[in-house]
């Protein structure tokens, strides 16, 4: 990773991740703790593209799986005993939404490609509800 991408991963880091975690803490209604594999994320030569992908690939699907989860008390609890961490990662140039997201021992593992399929906003986040559903 050479200085261009160092400073479009800072100024993700400083800017839109911290707005895009608070809105996931929000939501959780406590604070998640997110592991994220920065260096596996920017392993491509997409760097011009990361600021759109990254959202729409990790994070909103985060948000509208949160969301469905939490319209009740129960979902709500069940979220907050369950996750105890969510791990980003770029590991395998996973690119299909059904093979992006395991659950284990608390931990909620997103591995998918950071720039491939981005726009499938809607297939992840019915994955993961899926996941979480079958998981808390």
């Amino acid at each position: 990773m050479g200085l261009a991408e160092k400073r479009i991963i800072k100024n993700f880091q400083e800017v839109d991740y911290k707005v895009l975690l608070n809105k996931i803490n929000d939501i959780a209604g406590f604070e998640v703790e997110l592991e994220i594999d920065w260096d596996s994320l920017s392993s491509n030569d997409y760097s011009h593209l990361w600021e759109s992908t990254f959202p729409k690939i990790y994070f909103q699907p985060i948000i509208e799986a949160f969301k469905a989860i939490t319209t009740d008390d129960m979902g709500k609890e069940a979220l907050k005993e369950s996750i105890s961490k969510i791990t980003i990662q770029d590991k395998s140039d996973n690119a299909s939404a059904n093979s992006t997201y395991s659950f284990k021992d608390g931990n909620l593992m997103i591995d998918h490609s950071a720039y491939i399929n981005a726009d499938m906003v809607e297939d992840r986040s019915k994955a993961l509800i899926e996941v979480l559903e079958q998981n808390l």
